[in-house]
């Protein structure tokens, strides 16, 4: 119980916070929507009502406790106390006879006294002494005369006369203006009273109110009748029903005025239409105010969530596809896997109150689905890449790095309600269904951990292959491998095991699936599954591409994970970067003086290789980006002139010389910078000659180790970048070719820009030798100790035994064992031939002008040390 607007207001917004809503009555509102408002409450839509003491004037209503926010009240005039007998009219609304009601203050409003409490309990009230009085017989005869009979006062003592009312105000205000002129004669002062008692509805002051009954007792006493056009006007500026809760108060306030005048009989000329119109008018800005009393006061949410709370009988809620609660038509909240998120309001309410209702509500549906979960296929269950495990599309759970790589924790993503035996069922079937996954999708690496046929070296290399989900960089494995014997190999292939240039790993699990698995895996130990490219790289493999640009925010560890190798600016998968050294290893060992067919195609002079549209297609890749990848891979580049296309020109004489061919340019460093990188990186990328057949099978070259970085680009230093001396060097051949240029004759023509034919040639070997020649280093210079050789392969200095050659010696294969190692070897001319001085060959003949740059880059290029 409030006594003014705006605490009712306040009361009613507080309840909605904390309890889900309230109805409102007051004596402002109008008829209709007071009575919804009460409707409201005894539907039980709502569990609380307040009200001012309107709801002592013919309301009764269930209630079952009346509260009161203040014992004082404004009654036009001033503020007073309630009387014991006000406060007991308004307390009896609870209980009326059906229940023992109670009654009490609210928070901040001092309690009752004793003696009022028992007052209002025993109904003990004082008598009336007193009643207020107005004289009810009128004299019409003039307006002195009426105002006199007004003012009359009771003839008893326990009479007492009202306070001067609003009919009276108005009375006073028609008296003294134009409307008092025209009240002449009994039946016109009758009427002039009968316009003061027009009800101020509106209540803005005794002045606006007496203008308007000005002009209705104008109209009637001039026309007979208020003027139509007037009164549409009035009528037609109520006529709307948007706004909020006190614009449309006073619209009811005026149209409600209006409503009366409609059904005073004789005041309009056409009176049944303005009721109706009046009327229609009223209700719908009645509805319209219960609305707004209803979406600021009542969140039905709310109040279905707490009378489902208390009624086990109502219906239970309804879960559409994407997961939203509907309880009686209202969004309670949604529903994903095991969690639920109570909706959102307007007031952003998620009070406890509120949370526990909702929790209640669901704990059913948690509990089937938690059943369903236990008894679920493996089929039911997804691991997407972000680490989260999807239970029919809904996340129930997520990974968390475990003890072992490929035993990682299930964190159940559930809210409070799923709990106990729930809990541990749904717990059970999803550890369950993650061992099946990994060992089913990860077969070939989990028994690589622990391999029953495998012994030594190769168990060992088996169990870093696990470790490293399948792909193992061949050099960190290259002395092991280099040990192991062919028998020891065809038990690693039968896991699935293959050896590659540059990597050992395991074809099968290069696959999308288990790729994306391993990247999930290997995340969790390594930064977590949110870092860049664990979302990303799955998608990369499941599209089949071949090379791509390498992103610097992902991890190169990453890369290599997803089965991919990170070469130059691009990364490529790691078994097509297998097949382009398939590729590659026949065209750099093709020898045209030992093999008389025709030569494969980008097979070049000097073991080098051309670029093939075999090799950037395996690659998706060409020009600058394909070039990277070879100089990371540790090949180098020599770019050679083209021979320009001789067109038929006039017949020289038979006496003048051919001009000399181009010689090549090879963009490379002068030739100690070559030495030093070939000392620093002895073994070259790919193989210069066939592999032992019992060390290494021809489909299984051993792994060479890569040229750093840095050795690669060295190797590829340009022209430009040349020391200083070359260019003293050739300053003057230059500036002989620009005298040439300038004495040129003016009819010849501006030469083409010349075309180069791009050799490739792995690391540490010159373009000028061929295949068995002699050693580059001088007779006689002790070679500088190399890293460690295997014990399979022929120690330092010792001569191969060609008469186990099947191919070379028809004789036994075990004839002639027992030669001394070391002796001279006089039946090989040609190696001999191949150990001759070099300064005994004759010396290259240069094919260009002497005074051009190319002779003084060949002078550096071929000079010798001292």
């Amino acid at each position: 119980m409030a006594f003014s607007a705006q605490q009712v207001y306040a009361i009613a917004e507080l309840i909605r916070r904390e309890r889900g809503g309230a109805a409102v009555v007051m004596g402002a509102l109008s008829p209709r929507t007071r009575n919804a408002q009460v409707e409201l409450y005894q539907n039980g839509d709502v569990d609380f009502l307040v009200a001012t003491d309107a709801i002592g004037m013919g309301l009764n209503l269930d209630i079952h406790h009346v509260a009161f926010a203040d014992d004082t009240k404004f009654d036009g005039r001033q503020s007073r106390p309630l009387t014991p007998a006000e406060l007991g009219q308004i307390a009896g609304r609870a209980g009326r006879h059906s229940r023992n009601g109670t009654f009490g203050v609210t928070s901040g409003t001092e309690p009752f006294e004793e003696e009022m409490i028992v007052a209002l309990e025993t109904h003990d009230f004082s008598a009336v002494k007193v009643l207020q009085w107005r004289n009810n017989k009128l004299d019409f005869s003039s307006l002195a005369a009426l105002r006199d009979s007004l003012d009359a006062a009771p003839d008893h003592r326990k009479l007492t006369r009202v306070p001067v009312a609003t009919d009276q105000q108005a009375f006073e205000f028609l008296a003294r203006n134009e409307a008092g002129k025209l009240a002449t004669g009994p039946q016109n002062v009758a009427l002039l009273w009968d316009c003061c008692q027009t009800p101020d509805y509106r209540g803005i002051s005794p002045a606006a109110h007496g203008e308007i009954i000005t002009r209705i007792y104008a109209d009637l006493r001039r026309h007979g009748a208020v003027n139509a056009d007037w009164i549409a006007e009035q009528v037609r500026f109520c006529d709307n029903s948007s706004g909020d809760i006190d614009t449309l108060s006073n619209r009811i306030k005026q149209i409600r005025t209006w409503t009366f005048i409609a059904n005073r009989k004789n005041w309009l000329e056409d009176p049944s239409h303005w009721r109706e119109k009046t009327r229609d008018i009223e209700d719908r800005l009645s509805d319209a105010l219960h609305e707004r009393l209803t979406q600021r006061f009542v969140d039905r949410r709310t109040s279905v969530l707490l009378r489902h709370l208390k009624d086990k009988r109502m219906a239970s809620p309804e879960i559409n596809d994407r997961g939203e609660v509907w309880l009686e038509g209202h969004l309670i909240g949604t529903l994903e896997g095991f969690r639920f998120s109570l909706a959102r309001t307007e007031g952003d309410l998620d009070v406890k109150g509120l949370r526990a209702a909702a929790d209640h509500v669901v704990a059913p549906e948690i509990h089937n689905r938690a059943d369903r979960l236990a008894g679920a296929p493996n089929e039911e269950f997804v691991l997407a890449t972000d680490g989260r495990l999807r239970w029919r599309g809904d996340i129930v759970a997520e990974l968390l790095e475990g003890d072992e790589l490929l035993r990682p924790r299930i964190l159940i993503l559930a809210d409070e309600t799923l709990t106990g035996p729930d809990l541990e069922r749904v717990q059970d079937r999803l550890n369950l269904w993650l061992r099946h996954h990994i060992n089913t999708v990860l077969e070939p690496i989990v028994t690589l951990a622990q391999p029953a046929d495998l012994e030594g070296t190769a168990r060992g290399i088996a169990f870093q292959l696990s470790e490293h989900l399948g792909l193992l960089p061949r050099q960190a494995v290259a002395d092991e491998v280099k040990n192991l014997d062919q028998d020891v190999r065809g038990r690693m292939r039968k896991h699935g095991i293959k050896f590659g240039a540059y990597h050992i790993y395991l074809p099968l699990m290069l696959k999308p699936a288990p790729r994306e698995l391993a990247i999930i895996l290997y995340a969790l130990k390594h930064g977590g599954v949110r870092q860049p490219g664990v979302t990303d790289l799955p998608h990369i493999v499941l599209s089949g591409r071949t090379s791509f640009l390498v992103d610097p925010e992902v991890a190169q560890s990453l890369y290599e994970v997803a089965g991919f190798k990170v070469v130059g600016k691009r990364a490529v998968r790691v078994d097509i970067l297998e097949r382009l050294a398939d590729i590659i290893r026949p065209l750099i060992a093709f020898d045209p003086a030992r093999n008389q067919n025709e030569p494969p195609a980008g097979a070049a002079e000097a073991n080098g290789f051309r670029v093939t549209v075999e090799m950037t297609s395996l690659l998706g890749c060409a020009g600058d980006d394909f070039a990277s990848i070879l100089n990371a891979l540790g090949y180098r580049l020599r770019r050679t002139p083209k021979k320009p296309i001789e067109t038929p020109t006039q017949s020289a004489p038979a006496s003048e010389t051919p001009a000399p061919e181009a010689p090549a340019v090879e963009v490379v460093a002068e030739a100690s910078a070559l030495e030093t990188i070939q000392q620093e990186n002895p073994d070259p990328v790919a193989p210069t000659a066939a592999p032992d057949a019992e060390a290494v099978p021809a489909s299984e070259p051993e792994m060479v180790p890569e040229v750093p970085a840095e050795a690669a680009v060295t190797l590829a230093i340009p022209a430009e970048t040349a020391p200083a001396e070359p260019a003293a060097a050739t300053a003057e051949p230059a500036a002989a070719l620009a005298e040439q240029a300038d004495v040129a004759t003016p009819d010849e023509e501006t030469p083409a820009e010349p075309e180069f034919d791009e050799i490739w040639f792995p690391s540490g070997r010159r373009d000028n030798n061929r295949r068995h020649s002699a050693p580059r280093r001088p007779e006689g210079e002790v070679q500088k100790p190399r890293q460690q050789r295997p014990a399979n392969r022929r120690p330092e200095g010792e001569v191969q035994d060609l008469s186990k050659a099947a191919h070379l010696n028809g004789k036994a294969r075990f004839e002639n064992r027992g030669k001394a190692e070391g002796r001279p070897r006089a039946d090989k001319p040609r190696n001999d031939a191949s150990r001759q001085d070099k300064s005994s060959r004759p010396e290259r003949k240069t094919g260009f002008d002497p005074d051009s740059p190319f002779a003084a880059l060949a002078a550096l290029r071929n000079k010798k040390p001292e």
